[in-house]
């Protein structure tokens, strides 16, 4: 293809969902990939043994099924199935029964009472603080997965931001019993941030939020699937992708009026410093991309033996215990150590999705945040926590595979440090990334611009940070040359 209208580099999510916005509007497309196969952390692999299916980083979608834009595509129509939960999160406790967050705001918010609550207490601030977003929660996603700009629907996003700008930990007393109180500190705590900073409450809101609008899915097939539908709807578009495509230099890119980089900043600084102003190259170069995890697969002879039976209906479980020992764990790893109880994200894709694994088989996966680079093999640390609330879980493990911060980042560049959200999305650098400009996909140089999970919203499977890259790069494209970039 020659004269083209836009090329990306990268192939995830962001990548191939910018790639899909430019050719719905008309533009000629073409995607470079460096690997052999597409989707960057979206991809699904056998890491343990033959007939195991994993998925190599992302796992379960709420923002992919919930995406303002991927909504809007017609992914069914290409192969993208998914396969709902009964159960979004359970959160596991000692000696009582799990918290169960579910698609019914008053099935969730009835089981949050425990022995020392005041009665209904906890249930009445739990309506409270979710009950009003979901007025509209389709609209309030749709402000809130962006830049900062005019809201479309402001009294929504006050109500949402009067929430979300406190700490967790703060956010947190409007709950006297630890059931609650736990429930929010699992769902903040994907911000990969200690939980007494700003905004970590936001988090943990908007998941709780997403989990009563739709249930927590996986994609039939592993999130492979989600990858393999945005390429097909972008071949029938007239797109292109193209692997084995490794880009290192400006010298590897086609002639095309613009470029949009699925990578982190210090990629788009390495391979296009040249045609970056060295001020911006600076700005760059003090992104912070904060902790990573430490990822763990197994290969299962049956289910795992939750303590409390129902906690196999989620699609997502919460290690950790309560809110102070959540909060203890995520503290530490802001402070650059590793937690003897280290908060554990676990996922029970084939409990969903049978054929993940032989019949009467299993997978498993499971990470937790470790500092930026570690290398220290939390395995024991992880296989104790579930362990502790599920009995016998050694006894089927039949294969393991550990993936290390390193391994991540070799895997998938973006992921620099083990950091799968793309940078720290804390108060300084939430709508800031990766450097603060009126518009954030763009840079100095009028065609290249940033499409990563390093631009606003940040990390997750939704793809609105390529969607809104796209949108800045069609306002440019018909004002640029179609010549190499230098």
């Amino acid at each position: 293809m020659s004269g083209l209208d836009a090329v990306v580099v990268g192939s995830g999510p962001n990548g191939l969902t910018a790639a899909v916005a430019l050719a719905r509007a008309g533009a000629s497309v073409e995607v470079l990939e460096g690997r052999d196969t597409i989707g960057g952390g979206t991809r699904s692999e056998a890491l343990t043994l033959p007939g195991y299916l994993h998925d190599v980083c992302s796992a379960v979608h709420p923002m992919g099924v919930l995406s303002p834009y991927l909504r809007t595509l017609p992914l069914g129509d290409h192969g993208l199935r998914w396969l709902a939960a009964p159960v979004s999160v359970a959160h596991p406790l000692d000696d009582q029964p799990a918290v169960l967050l579910t698609r019914s705001l008053e099935e969730t918010a009835d089981g949050l009472a425990g022995a020392s609550d005041d009665g209904d207490r906890d249930g009445r601030a739990y309506r409270r603080l979710i009950g009003p977003l979901l007025g509209d929660p389709h609209g309030l996603l749709e402000d809130a997965l962006g830049p900062l700009r005019l809201p479309r629907h402001p009294l929504a996003l006050l109500r949402f931001g009067l929430r979300g700008i406190l700490p967790a930990t703060r956010l947190a007393r409007r709950f006297r019993g630890p059931r609650a109180r736990a429930l929010l500190a699992g769902c903040a705590a994907h911000a990969i941030l200690p939980l007494d900073r700003a905004f970590t409450g936001a988090l943990g809101v908007m998941f709780l939020l997403t989990a009563h609008v739709a249930d927590w899915p996986v994609a039939a097939g592993g999130s492979q699937a989600i990858t393999a539908a945005l390429a097909s709807l972008l071949a029938a578009h007239g797109g292109r992708v193209r692997t084995g495509a490794m880009v290192r230099s400006l010298g590897d890119l086609p002639p095309a009026r613009a470029y949009l980089f699925d990578t982190s900043p210090a990629q788009l600084a390495a391979i296009a410093g040249p045609a970056l102003p060295a001020r911006y190259l600076r700005r760059l170069g003090r992104y912070r991309y904060g902790a990573g995890v430490f990822k763990l697969d197994w290969a299962l002879a049956g289910s795992i033996p939750w303590r409390d039976p129902r906690v196999r209906q989620a699609s997502t479980v919460h290690l950790g215990g309560t809110l102070e020992e959540i909060a203890a764990a995520e503290a530490a790893v802001g402070r650059g150590e590793h937690p003897e109880r280290p908060f554990v994200l676990l996922c029970q894709q084939s409990e969903l999705d049978p054929g993940r694994a032989p019949a009467g088989r299993h997978t498993g996966y499971a990470y937790c945040h470790v500092p930026g680079g570690s290398t220290v093999d939390l395995t024991e640390a992880i296989e104790r926590q579930v362990e502790r609330f599920a009995p016998g879980f050694g006894d089927l493990i039949l294969a393991r595979r550990a993936t290390t911060t390193a391994d991540l980042e070799r895997g998938n560049p973006n992921y620099v440090g083990g950091a799968i959200t793309g940078g720290v999305a804390d108060a300084t650098q939430l709508f800031t990334r990766p450097v603060a400009r009126i518009d954030p996909y763009s840079t100095p140089n009028p065609r290249l611009f940033l499409c990563s999970a390093s631009t606003p919203p940040g990390g997750g499977v939704h793809g609105m940070c390529g969607y809104f890259a796209a949108r800045s790069a069609l306002r440019h494209l018909r004002h640029l040359p179609s010549t190499p970039l230098s």
